[in-house]
């Protein structure tokens, strides 16, 4: 089993001082425009501390994919000098500085986008309460959205990061080309699942592109993925292990699985023995690294997703416990904060957008 305060050496040649990692989250601390806040940048500053690497909250690529109010955002050069500073501050801690890229595609709203229609892959809404029907992006725009994300890369290694990570979970547009209930397309980019890939693959190429061009240092690229849908049709697991069978031979440096538990099971009977965790890690054959993560919040979680996985991202209790890490690496495992999260985040003082986000997830009722 890996040791969490082990190395970690990518495939780039980037290096982390140990497994831990921060996990990618919701702050909505940007300015109405997507500029980071001063409250933004000591809000991972203050989490920074004993950690491999930080992963940021999504940052859009075209303001078209903005996906929630007060998201950070990568979509113009004006963003470097604030991106930078971003990134100075968890490295100054010790971390690498990873920020995480993406579009939401139909995960919006008109008003988010200023009154602009939504769009995705095809003109078909989520299975979410309030969705609206977006409309289907061009062939044109499908371009020029795989381009928006290699600018992203760009400006990304100008302001110094140490890496992206691509965000193809949670439902987002990377996503949404992916699973057979968004993308309806009978052109090149939907109908089978190779054709449903295309639009991943032709990413990477993008991605890889702007790092071969632009970066003077080893650069890390991710990819996050979600491991199945709960719509028919719908992604499922042995979709996802179709996907991991391609991207494990990619120039990736890693892939994070996007659990909200570490030990979950598939819906599929068929992956019924066993976890989500141990059937990707499995998929890939220690050909990539695999960053497992899900209510991760003490030594023991860890050391269980360490048995599947090379490095592990801790969520919810970084927000809660900022100098967990520290306390992992100097075993001050009794300091731990251990309340329940929907109580412990009460108790600290946290910027009210980003409060008041978690008020409204966790405490609906008040």
């Amino acid at each position: 089993m890996t040791n969490f305060n082990e190395t970690m050496t990518f495939p780039s040649g980037a290096t982390l001082k140990n497994r831990l990692m921060m996990a990618p989250m919701t702050t909505q601390l940007s300015f109405y425009n997507g500029v980071i806040t001063e409250d933004e940048i000591k809000y991972y500053a203050e989490r920074s501390n004993g950690l491999g690497a930080v992963i940021t909250g999504a940052a859009n690529v075209q303001d078209l994919g903005k996906g929630w109010p007060g998201e950070l955002s990568i979509a113009h050069d004006e963003m470097i000098p604030r991106l930078s500073e971003l990134a100075q501050a968890i490295q100054a801690k010790g971390a690498k500085a990873i920020i995480q890229i993406f579009h939401g595609g139909r995960m919006t709203k008109r008003a988010t986008l200023s009154g602009e229609q939504i769009v995705s892959a095809s003109a078909i809404p989520a299975e979410r309460p309030d969705a609206e029907t977006p409309r289907a992006l061009s062939e044109d725009e499908i371009k020029e959205t795989i381009i928006a994300f290699g600018e992203a890369t760009r400006r990304a290694i100008e302001a110094g990061f140490d890496g992206v990570e691509l965000h193809g979970a949670n439902t987002y547009l990377i996503q949404q080309f992916f699973s057979p209930h968004s993308n309806r397309r009978e052109d090149q980019w939907g109908g089978s699942i190779e054709n449903r890939y295309r639009f991943i693959d032709e990413l990477l190429k993008n991605v890889f592109q702007a790092v071969e061009k632009y970066a003077k240092k080893p650069f890390i690229v991710g990819y996050r993925f979600s491991p199945e849908e709960f719509e028919t049709p719908g992604i499922r697991l042995e979709d996802t292990i179709w996907l991991l069978e391609r991207l494990r031979e990619t120039k990736l440096d890693y892939l994070h699985v996007s659990l909200n538990t570490y030990d979950r099971v598939a819906h599929s009977e068929k992956y019924a023995d066993k976890t989500i965790l141990e059937y990707v890690h499995e998929a890939l054959q220690g050909k990539i690294p695999l960053v497992g993560v899900g209510n991760v919040r003490n030594r023991q979680d860890v050391e269980t997703v360490l048995a599947n996985a090379e490095l592990v991202a801790i969520g919810q209790q970084m927000i809660v416990d900022p100098d967990w890490a520290v306390k992992m690496v100097e075993d001050r495992d009794a300091e731990f904060v251990t309340k329940p999260f929907e109580e412990a985040y009460q108790e600290l003082y946290l910027p009210s957008p980003l409060y008041n986000f978690l008020n409204m997830r966790y405490q609906p009722s008040k």
